[in-house]
């Protein structure tokens, strides 16, 4: 297919899943139950942390998390003690267990009480170099302020290469705004036009056999590739082939 070809397939394809219905089997819809911009943003984070595996157990654990948190997570962040943090310790998906959860809220609260919160942390990060991933790697250094070195294998270090998929996909969530009410755009500091494609396993094996990839990995070099190529397609809003792509293949297995 030439590259126009190409455009307009995905074009299509992106209108037909970016769409409500999408939320009925996505993990958004966990940050969907809240209203105010602080719970949105925190239950979205802790959310994509733990979306990986079905998709089924990440929607169902990460309201069993929503449930722990007493379905006020920001309140919870703020003035939730130690002793209510116990709690959280018997909580679990695949290798995300609960000192990992209570590391979370402890960071979660530093972040809230000393760096004006989740928006204000990736903004600051990306203006060092006007990049998304300068934003990812700011946001990595202060998210591990505290001592937490077993957690760390549980937020994507881009320094190191990895790809950052849920971190890219939560960004999508908080930045993205295009009226379809899907993603919620309640950040405004970092440009549409600079996010990064999430890249898993579905979007990456789309984007290779549409030859818009030729990476073979899946890592923070295939993610500058790849969105730097649906860039050409669409220079104001790169990722909304994340619809596309994923919807290809996790739904009809292009």
């Amino acid at each position: 297919m030439q590259l126009n070809d190409v455009k307009e397939f995905l074009d299509e394809k992106a209108d037909k899943y970016n769409q409500p219905f999408f939320i009925q089997t996505d993990p958004i819809q966990i940050p969907k139950n809240f209203s105010d911009k602080e719970d949105i943003e925190i239950a979205g984070f802790l959310t994509a942390t733990i979306a990986w595996g079905s998709r089924t157990a990440i929607i169902k654990n990460a309201m069993k998390l929503m449930q722990l948190l007493n379905f006020q997570p920001y309140n919870f962040i703020l003035n939730s003690s130690d002793e209510e943090h116990k709690t959280l310790g018997k909580f679990v998906h695949r290798t995300f267990n609960g000192n990992d959860c209570r590391y979370f809220i402890r960071s979660l609260q530093n972040i809230y009480k000393n760096h004006n919160g989740l928006q204000a942390v990736f903004e600051k990060g990306f203006q060092n170099e006007k990049s998304v991933k300068s934003a990812l790697e700011y946001f990595y250094s202060v998210f591990f302020e505290p001592e937490g070195e077993r957690t760390r294998k549980h937020v994507s270090n881009v320094a190191r290469g990895a790809s950052a998929k849920r971190l890219n996909m939560y960004l999508r969530w908080m930045i993205r705004n295009d009226n379809r009410g899907v993603d919620f755009g309640i950040w405004n500091g970092i440009p549409v036009s600079e996010l990064m494609l999430p890249l898993d396993v579905h979007t990456g094996n789309v984007a290779r056999k549409l030859g818009l990839l030729q990476r073979k990995q899946n890592d923070w070099k295939a993610v500058e590739e790849v969105t730097q190529t649906l860039r050409t397609l669409n220079a104001n809003d790169p990722v909304k082939y994340d619809f596309a792509l994923f919807g290809l293949g996790a739904f009809e297995k292009f």
